[in-house]
């Protein structure tokens, strides 16, 4: 009985209490973003790199040279096929300094030398030091060849020989190198 009494006791007291429900509910069809207590974090946003525009210079099938007169650093290399060109992109943070661009024969085998003068990757390049693309029609390969006391060297690879047009673009930096697949 004694039992029975403590229990009903323990009820009552339960059912006239502080109510100890939570502050703030979520229904199943609020979203992250209504909920007042959602992280509010969003991407900045980020602009793409300028495009080069329609005023590209010819393809020709001779070496190439130019750049301003100062220091940069390379931040990134990339590859990509486009409808009648393979390309090739080295990126850095200030204007492209001084560079070659050879054709090279090795062997049978068709390439290009890419040289730049005082410049480096050693604390500012981020991505590969080998890019391979067996499946574009020219562009094979691009690989680091040299980083040392500011020269940098790409040695690219062709499937055949191709003419080739350079030029630089800036917002970012870039020292582009095309080569027609037609």
């Amino acid at each position: 009985m004694r039992t029975a009494r403590v229990l009903c006791l323990s009820v009552l007291v339960a059912a006239c209490g502080p109510t100890l429900a939570p502050a703030a509910t979520v229904s199943p069809g609020d979203s992250p973003s209504s909920v007042a207590s959602a992280p509010r974090i969003e991407q900045p946003p980020v602009s793409p790199p300028a495009p080069p525009g329609t005023n590209l210079p010819a393809f020709a099938c001779a070496n190439v040279s130019g750049g301003q007169t100062g220091v940069a650093g390379a931040v990134t290399a990339r590859l990509a096929e486009q409808s009648g060109y393979d390309r090739f992109v080295l990126q850095f943070d200030s204007p492209v300094p001084t560079y070659t661009v050879k054709r090279q024969t090795l062997s049978g085998t068709s390439g290009v030398l890419v040289n730049v003068q005082t410049a480096s990757g050693a604390s500012t390049f981020t991505g590969p030091t080998d890019l391979t693309h067996g499946e574009y029609l020219v562009l094979k390969e691009a690989r680091q060849t040299q980083d040392f006391e500011g020269h940098l060297s790409w040695g690219l690879g062709l499937g055949k020989p191709a003419c080739m047009r350079v030029f630089t673009l800036t917002d970012p930096a870039r020292l582009v190198v095309d080569f027609s697949t037609t």
